[in-house]
């Protein structure tokens, strides 16, 4: 198999989403450059998309291609003088699920009609597209045919899926779960507004998985309110409430050092945090991205304030993660089974085998939670 740095035509996906990711991206730039500088290389993805001039003048890019024209990317690369993709980028799903993937990713929209302050994604990836659902359930049967047993179905503001197709997110999951076999449906990230009445009917059936991720961003009204989240604590609050009657597990996103954000809005959004129990919450450290609203705000928190309150945060969300694993041990759980011994529960918990025997990849088995362990849960087979 080729390795990126043995190809004529290297190509990659940036990411913008902070400025530490945009940074990431250059910093990728200069170690493919300087490890095949002969090669022509070709970026693509949100940091190309948002500033195509910065990134076309750094060291060995040959072409910007913009999430705009992403569809055009495979056409446009081979039609370069000397193009030689890396085997890795023409191999069909089947081939990487044969190397240990068992879970596929099934992009049902794109774009994001959403206005926060703090957030690039509107401008990166424009208005709100959706893939029509016949096209959404050719992908999950192909992906089950090609050995997947869990699909993630993904989307920048999958609530809002199918208005621009006179559809709706309930009606397009109903429609998976009746159209194909595929045995675990999860989301992804899924913003906490705009979802149908009976959304939570559909975990009657036991396919999907019982597994939220709600970005909540701030746990302080006043900071939403500046953030332009269309939500609130009490109405987050309520949608949590009929999550959790429903049997799911819910993680979340949260932002410390928010233009503005005062000592006591920080401990607000930590004692709301603390009061949802999430199971697992991913932290940022605020960072200005040029072109938001929110950059331009005064009140820019100060970096060793925002240090020492993401330290706070760290050690909030450790102790969440903590009670609610323990609270699992003595349990039975499904688990699906990836490699070595490891896997994930229906509920999103990481595991790993505690018995002799390595269990089967890619099978899904029936087991008892022996103990919590560093982040982890440790079983055994029933």
């Amino acid at each position: 198999m080729a390795r990126p740095e043995d190809a004529h035509v290297v190509v990659l996906n940036t990411c913008a989403v902070t400025t530490q990711a945009a940074r990431r991206s250059r910093k990728r730039v200069g170690a493919l450059h300087g490890r095949n500088p002969s090669a022509k290389l070709v970026l693509t993805g949100c940091y190309a998309e948002l500033a195509p001039d910065e990134v076309a003048v750094l060291a060995g890019v040959d072409r910007v291609i913009g999430n705009r024209d992403k569809d055009e990317l495979v056409a446009a690369v081979s039609a370069m003088p000397a193009a030689q993709m890396p085997e890795l980028a023409t191999e069909p799903d089947a081939a990487i699920f044969a190397r240990g993937r068992t879970r596929a990713f099934v992009k049902v929209s794109d774009g994001c009609r959403n206005r926060c302050s703090f957030c690039v994604v509107t401008i990166a990836r424009g208005d709100e597209r959706s893939v029509a659902i016949p096209s959404i359930v050719d992908e999950v049967n192909t992906r089950y045919q090609d050995g997947f047993r869990e699909v993630v179905l993904t989307g920048v503001h999958l609530g809002g899926y199918g208005e621009d197709l006179g559809a709706s997110l309930t009606e397009m999951i109903a429609t998976v779960l009746a159209e194909t076999e595929m045995p675990w449906i999860r989301f992804g990230s899924l913003e906490p507004w705009d979802l149908p009445e009976d959304f939570f009917a559909l975990w009657d059936d036991p396919r999907l998985c019982p597994h939220l991720h709600l970005p909540l961003q701030s746990g302080s009204d006043s900071v939403l309110r500046r953030m332009a989240r269309r939500t609130s604590t009490i109405q987050y609050r309520r949608l949590a409430e009929r999550a959790r009657l429903a049997g799911i597990d819910l993680t979340t996103d949260l932002i410390v050092g928010f233009p503005g954000e005062t000592e006591a809005e920080f401990e607000g959004s930590m004692n709301f945090a603390r009061e949802m129990a999430f199971s697992g919450m991913h932290l940022f450290r605020y960072s200005p991205r040029q072109g938001t609203v929110a950059a331009k705000m005064s009140g820019q928190v100060a970096g060793d304030i925002k240090r020492h309150r993401m330290r706070r945060a760290q050690e909030l969300a450790a102790e969440l993660k903590s009670h609610r694993l323990s609270a699992e041990v003595g349990r039975t759980a499904d688990v699906h089974w990836e490699a070595e011994g490891r896997g994930y529960t229906s509920s999103y918990f990481r595991v790993r085998s505690g018995g002799d025997t390595t269990p089967v990849r890619n099978s899904f088995e029936r087991v008892r939670v022996l103990a919590e362990d560093s982040g982890l849960l440790v079983v055994a087979r029933e």
